[in-house]
């Protein structure tokens, strides 16, 4: 395959990437499941395929590796990680920064090392 021979069918403004791992109650990792995400993921998704037009992608993603933090998402391509609590955050995820590109500080992480 050439390069001028691939294309990528979209391109999105931005991307996010949200953890739907449900481990069991009680696990010692945690998961983004049992803190309460699908219904997030289930108001972001209707967002997203509502109202993106295509500019916005949206990745249903395994464990994101930090399980007790849950419920947690990332933006690309900023690189931000999200842990919205309830649909008003993520409805502000969604207006402030997935359309109008401006960091919510209040719900963004900062990962250490």
């Amino acid at each position: 395959m050439t390069d001028e021979s691939f294309e990528l069918p979209q391109i999105y403004e931005r991307h996010v990437f949200a953890c739907f791992t449900q481990r069991p109650p009680g696990h010692p990792r945690g998961s983004c499941g049992a803190a309460g995400a699908q219904p997030l993921w289930d108001r972001l998704g209707r967002r997203v395929e509502a109202e993106s037009a295509g500019k916005i992608g949206f990745t249903p993603a395994g464990c994101l590796g930090f399980c007790s933090a849950g419920p947690l998402m990332v933006v690309y391509p900023e690189g931000v990680w999200y842990r919205p609590q309830t649909t008003a955050d993520v409805d502000e995820i969604f207006d402030d920064h997935l359309k109008q590109g401006r960091l919510v500080e209040r719900l963004a992480m900062v990962l250490k090392r």
